[in-house]
């Protein structure tokens, strides 16, 4: 790592991983893209897991934060990378029937707590985590992703803590030029998935 600075180590990752991605994308949010950050690609590499891991703890130490939750499943790596660097437990929501609910551990009830995702767009799963644990007596106190794509206010509860601000166009479907021009649209994950 020597003489590089965070942000270009980062930005060599995300390159030599393949996680920065060019085409026709439908995102989490709805929305579309001719970009795509495809975060399992460099957390992949388990020494690239704990680089961004020990960074983004870096940023949200200062909160004391009791525990770590994320969304499944974009989040649980770089999540658990966090909590590890803080030494802090971990848990994870999941979706059923179309919420984010916390079905695998205790209640964080009492607890302060830190949301961590790796790519947040509009900021809607780290606000669905938040609030899910909110319910249940947890404290939100940070939110914290590896790159930060938002372009307006995520509504979230204080700073959004991130290692890298990328802003990619995104289109509403209907106003999407990547549509116009035909080209296939792309659900990414685990298959990538033409829609």
């Amino acid at each position: 790592m020597n003489g590089v600075n965070d942000g270009d180590l980062l930005e060599k990752m995300l390159a030599d991983s393949g996680a920065l991605l060019e085409g026709h994308f439908l995102l989490s949010s709805g929305l579309h893209s001719g970009n795509y950050l495809q975060c399992a690609l460099l957390l992949r590499f388990p020494r690239y897991a704990a680089y961004v891991g020990e960074r983004l703890a870096n940023l949200i130490r200062p909160s004391a934060p009791d525990i770590i939750a994320s969304p499944a499943l974009g989040g649980i790596i770089i999540g658990h990378e966090v909590a590890r660097a803080l030494d802090v437990p971990f848990i994870f929501c999941e979706r059923e029937e179309g919420k984010m609910r916390l079905r695998r551990f205790p209640a964080p009830e009492g607890m302060r707590f830190a949301v961590i995702e790796d790519v947040v767009t509009t900021g809607g799963s780290i606000k669905e985590v938040g609030e899910a644990l909110e319910s249940l007596g947890g404290k939100w106190v940070a939110s914290g992703c590896i790159v930060d794509r938002s372009t307006e206010n995520t509504g979230l509860e204080g700073e959004l803590f991130s290692l890298a601000k990328k802003v990619f166009p995104v289109y509403k479907p209907e106003e999407c030029p990547l549509c116009k021009k035909g080209l296939p649209l792309v659900k990414p994950g685990s298959k990538k998935q033409r829609i």
